[in-house]
């Protein structure tokens, strides 16, 4: 079985759709996970999407979070949250069931600052990650976990790891929780791939001259089961969507895998 999967935080999807139509034409990727769709269920574009050619699971908020997965193939099953492990109200997890892959799409929270609440949640939001795919998975099965973690793991994903020592997303507490979860059994395919090249997913609009100086973060990662990852191939960053008129601050990724 191959599989091409793809992770993408579209920053508001209503306003990225052109620019997503685009890039699922010309990749045609058998599922993609999209994060920060900032629209509340009721509200979901569903039309709009499945005129792309896709199915759709989703779970939204308003202006907020919000995750999608896009599908050539309807799921199997589809589920959101952590169920009785965690009553999160923010929706950051959603997972389905293709084809005997189970895709699971997570939105980290951001953290904001080392002292700040926010932060607290961010490592309360992995180590519910965790415990999560302790009770639900194997390590053996045919799993991918992507989307934006809002964490750069190593110094590498980083434009300026020394001026960023310390700072949210590249926090040791944070890179130490984020490595908790794949300790479980996964495996980042990009790195597993291209162990000494320095690639970014994202470049902060606050920023001046971010993209064209490259002054980017890598938080965006393609995470395989010890099952999956040695069958992963290929995993690229694509630049040319960030590059476009009124782009998200994010680009997409794309991995696969044949097995």
């Amino acid at each position: 079985m191959d599989w091409t999967i793809a992770s993408f935080n579209v920053n508001g999807l209503r306003a990225r759709l052109g620019i997503l139509g685009d890039w699922l034409a010309h990749n045609q990727p058998d599922a993609v996970c999209l994060q920060e769709t900032k629209v509340q269920d009721q509200d979901f574009p569903r039309q709009a999407v499945e005129e792309l050619g896709y199915h759709v699971a989703f779970h939204g908020q308003k202006s907020y979070n919000g995750v999608a997965i896009l599908s050539k193939r309807p799921a199997d099953e589809h589920g959101h949250g952590f169920g009785e492990l965690w009553d999160d109200d923010q929706a950051r997890l959603l997972w389905a069931k293709l084809d005997g892959l189970w895709v699971i799409n997570v939105y980290a929270p951001q953290g904001r600052d080392p002292s700040d609440p926010a932060f607290a949640y961010k490592l309360e939001f992995f180590r519910r990650l965790r415990a999560w795919l302790e009770a639900r998975f194997s390590p053996g099965e045919a799993l991918v976990c992507c989307g934006d973690f809002n964490v750069a793991p190593q110094d590498i994903d980083l434009h300026d790891p020394v001026k960023l020592a310390g700072q949210v997303g590249c926090h040791p507490d944070e890179r130490a929780a984020y490595a908790n979860v794949l300790d479980w059994g996964l495996e980042d395919v990009f790195r597993r791939l291209h162990p000494a090249q320095k690639q970014f997913t994202f470049w902060d609009y606050r920023l001046r001259g971010a993209l064209s100086r490259d002054l980017g973060w890598r938080i965006d990662h393609i995470l395989a089961s010890a099952g999956l990852a040695p069958a992963c191939g290929q995993c690229l960053v694509d630049m040319a969507p960030r590059r476009l008129e009124k782009p998200s601050d994010h680009t997409p990724i794309l991995a696969r895998f044949s097995r």
